[in-house]
């Protein structure tokens, strides 16, 4: 331990590892410990975590559990979703786009009770560590970032039970002996890790998935839906106007009954290692596809297709942990300007775990089918003019043939 501590805010769950850690930080650092706990849509009873914190001794006036749904639909994930960004071509973010607000709350409360450091519980093996400590010393450059598990020796489930019983800390009874697997939940995503999904050959196991039904048993009717866009964000369900957090619970049971969104992904880690995760991204899913559905009427080739190209980058820097980067920013400015005219309405169509874009309206279209009919265009369109077209594009093809000749 180099550096006193007189304070420390805990990113804390109320779950056997940050339990353990509040203890341990109060131990090994003497200092008190402010508790955060953020209720990002997780679905779970967070007043327990507050009658923990006081059992563990934290004063009341120390325990932080704020709702930040609104705010992590509406200025992370849908930012997020104008980009179309999925990491690896299939990754809809769900974990990774949690850690920035969590980390901006952190910071936030650390300034409020005058604490010199933040703490959290993520491991030195997986990228939550890198999220958030980029995130808090892009906020507070001067902040001190506690990491129990790069520091203590409780390196294994039966150690941390093992102290917890020792300090009469509450151990749920599915984690004494090997948890099967371990989870990470948000209003976005739920993601699954570890044990039972560590063989990737193996098949992901029916009771690991939480927030989907099994598509093969999914209603044998599929469902239509509509959803209303005004500059790239989702605004109106089925006609329903709802903020973007309703709007994306909404979609999440839609997506939960039709058994949309699951992912078995392995996946290239930002330390360096692959690891292999289960993800349900239920109304995420439903989201993206409706979401590019109008922005291919919307959006003009060059300005989508480049759209494209930044989407991958864009991503990969959600993944790595950079959300408050210029880069980041530097890219948003982009994407979000590219989203001025991408309003409008897209039909979707839900079925056994795929949802599919059936229909697309907007008063900003680009779509003309006057143009683009087989029929009688009524001189819209010269088709000699194509005649010219290719062949200035043909032009080095032509050259580079007559080359060997």
């Amino acid at each position: 331990m180099a550096d006193k501590i007189n304070r420390v805010v805990l990113a804390y769950s109320g779950g056997l590892d940050t339990s353990v850690i509040l203890k341990w930080l109060q131990q090994e650092y003497g200092c008190e410990v402010v508790t955060f706990t953020a209720d990002l849509g997780q679905g779970e009873e967070l007043e327990p975590a507050r009658q923990k914190a006081l059992n563990a001794g934290v004063k009341p006036e120390h325990i932080f559990i704020d709702d930040l749904r609104e705010e992590f639909v509406r200025d992370f994930v849908f930012p997020m979703m104008r980009a179309n960004a999925l990491y690896e071509g299939v990754y809809l973010l769900g974990t990774s786009i949690a850690r920035p607000l969590i980390s901006k709350r952190l910071i936030e409360i650390a300034k409020e009770v005058d604490a010199d450091a933040v703490a959290h519980g993520a491991t030195g093996k997986g990228n939550d560590q890198v999220r958030f400590e980029l995130s808090a010393y892009a906020l507070n450059p001067d902040i001190k970032v506690i990491a129990p598990w790069r520091e203590w020796d409780l390196t294994s489930r039966t150690r941390l039970i093992e102290f917890a019983e020792q300090h009469q800390i509450m151990v749920a009874k599915d984690k004494r002996g090997e948890a099967p697997f371990s989870t990470d939940a948000n209003l976005l995503h739920t993601s699954s890790e570890g044990k039972v999904l560590e063989d990737p050959w193996e098949e992901v196991p029916d009771y690991v998935y939480s927030r989907t039904v099994n598509p093969e048993d999914a209603p044998d009717t599929p469902e239509y839906i509509t959803i209303d866009f005004e500059q790239g964000d989702g605004v109106a369900l089925n006609g329903t106007a709802m903020s973007p957090a309703t709007l994306l619970a909404a979609l999440n049971d839609l997506g939960r009954k039709h058994g949309i969104g699951r992912l078995d992904l392995v996946e290239n880690r930002f330390v360096g290692m692959k690891s292999r995760g289960m993800y349900e991204t239920p109304g995420g899913t439903i989201y993206h596809i409706a979401h590019r559905g109008i922005e291919s009427i919307t959006l003009d080739r060059g300005a989508a297709h480049l759209k494209d190209e930044l989407a991958p980058r864009y991503a990969e820097l959600i993944y790595n942990g950079f959300w408050f980067a210029p880069e980041r920013e530097m890219l948003q400015a982009a994407i979000d300007h590219s989203q001025q005219n991408v309003s409008g309405t897209v039909r979707l169509k839900l079925y056994k775990g795929s949802a599919s874009v059936v229909g697309r309206k907007s008063p900003n279209s680009l779509y003309s089918e006057k143009v683009v009919t087989f029929e009688d265009d009524q001189g819209a369109y010269d088709q000699r003019d194509a005649a010219g077209f290719i062949k200035l594009n043909a032009l080095r093809l032509r050259l580079l043939g007559r080359r060997g000749e």
